[in-house]
């Protein structure tokens, strides 16, 4: 059959024998050339499936062969041979279009596996999910994204996602997982930022029972639960130097090695970061290794902020106001005219999360299913995305100790309101909401009537949100 041939390119004779041998056990008919000349002359005479080429040729480089085939064979994934440790000829080859890479002396199994993942992509395996999540927007910026991610889908290459916070930097990297060979096996995301440094290492490679104080069993890392598919690093802008060391290796070698384990583990996961940090910035500064920059930065896919496509403000509000109706079980509200003009000339500095937070915070507001302009609660914001100026200070008198409440009255027992800790806004606000609601239900013994009047709430606002705090 046609669709299981397929094309190596080496001078070397043994080389191309262990390939087809290996290839031989998939079911894939290797058709053998020694150069560039011969390599051409095939792509002319048949279809093929899945090309190998070495980068040192005879007569020329093997780029030139992917750049080639790149232009006249798109569809044709092509992987390239490399020396041990020629990495930046790799990330070239990536660059350029290749699927992938496999480095001398490779290991039969990562080869099996990569002609494995490269074969589904023309055998038509991948089966989209009617459920899978949705781009949203038809502005050019957001087709550009969509043509993007793609053509990154058909690739193995290392992509770095980056943009804005809220931009949906995440939902671009579960598409790409999604549209691609992968889609069957793990999506795995690790937030970087959230792991403690001590734990890292034994997060992402695992550990094995005994090799330290509480590992009374084997347990695998972060590599091995993605076998197979993608692990998303959200935040790597935040790893420490010495897991940047770490993860280094692990990216280039294709193994890791379990804490308190004495041989290396070999893994085939597919590399995709993200950050809203300038990541050249941090290597200028010191705080981020250049060459795991380079390793995670092959291709960059930059994510729009939502300034710059407002006319997709529209059908973002829509989808969010029907996700936020089915979670509540409550009908969808409309937008009056002021309240949709007042979104699409906001600047959004915390772009489409920002976005769902404030129609969710009106969609418990709004009566008589219509949210109005007033209801959005937009922070006092110039179109620029500047803040207001603040009026200057007045001179205030000292508020004083609210008096304690007379004996046999009920006494609140929820805690203040505190100040907001820096880089959680979001769980900030909540823990606010949450402590007004306590306090209105203790005041009033938990008459949830009353409790949304003195909150200043339809019942039916209250209800959605004891049901969103999980109050209920």
């Amino acid at each position: 059959m046609d669709a299981c041939n397929a094309l190596i390119v080496d001078d070397e004779a043994d080389i191309r024998e262990l390939i087809e041998m290996t290839l031989l056990l998939l079911g894939v008919t290797c058709y053998p050339a020694e150069n560039l000349g011969e390599a051409h002359l095939l792509l002319k005479r048949r279809p093929f499936a899945f090309c190998i080429t070495d980068l040192r040729l005879p007569d020329g480089s093997g780029l030139e062969l992917v750049a080639h085939i790149q232009k006249h064979h798109p569809n044709l994934p092509v992987a390239v041979i490399t020396a041990h440790g020629n990495m930046e000829s790799a990330v070239e080859a990536l660059k350029l279009g290749a699927f992938d890479f496999v480095s001398k002396p490779f290991e039969l199994t990562v080869l099996r596996n990569m002609v494995t993942t490269a074969l589904r992509l023309n055998h038509g395996e991948i089966h989209p999910d009617a459920n899978r999540p949705v781009l949203l927007g038809h502005s050019a910026a957001m087709e550009s994204v969509r043509q993007m991610i793609a053509k990154l889908a058909r690739s193995q290459a290392p992509i770095l996602i980056s943009g804005e916070s809220g931009t949906g930097k995440e939902l671009a990297a579960r598409l790409i997982h999604l549209s691609g060979p992968r889609t069957d096996k793990p999506f795995v995301p690790v937030n970087c930022g959230a792991i403690p440094e001590h734990l890292m290492e034994s997060e992402f490679f695992g550990y094995k029972k005994g090799s330290f104080t509480g590992a009374t069993q084997d347990k695998a890392g972060l590599f091995q639960t993605a076998q197979g598919g993608t692990l998303f690093l959200d935040e790597v802008a935040d790893l420490p130097i010495p897991m940047q060391v770490k993860l280094l290796r692990a990216i280039q070698e294709r193994a890791v090695r379990p804490v308190g384990g004495r041989v290396e583990v070999a893994t085939d996961v597919r590399i995709l970061s993200a950050t809203h940090k300038n990541l050249a910035a941090l290597v200028q500064q010191g705080v981020f290794r250049q060459d795991l920059f380079y390793r995670l930065n092959v291709i960059d896919l930059r994510l729009p902020s939502l300034r710059e496509h407002p006319q997709d403000i529209p059908e973002l509000v829509e989808a969010i106001l029907e996700r936020l109706s089915r979670q509540s079980g409550l009908p969808s509200p409309k937008l009056a005219p002021t309240a949709l003009e007042a979104l699409v000339t906001y600047a959004f500095p915390g772009n489409i999360r920002e976005l769902e937070n404030i129609l969710e915070r009106a969609f418990t507001l709004c009566e008589n299913g219509l949210i109005q302009a007033g209801e959005l609660l937009l922070p006092a914001e110039s179109k620029s995305g500047q803040p207001s100026p603040a009026p200057p200070p007045q001179a205030t008198e000292p508020t004083p100790e609210p008096p304690a409440p007379p004996h046999g009255e009920f006494e609140p027992r929820t805690a203040p309101i505190l100040q907001p800790p820096s880089g959680n806004l979001e769980g900030y606000l909540e823990e606010i909401e949450r402590t007004a609601i306590l306090r209105a239900l203790e005041s009033t013994r938990y008459n949830k009537t009353a409790a949304a009047e003195k909150l200043g709430i339809s019942f039916r606002a209250l209800r959605y949100r004891l049901k969103k705090l999980g109050l209920d």
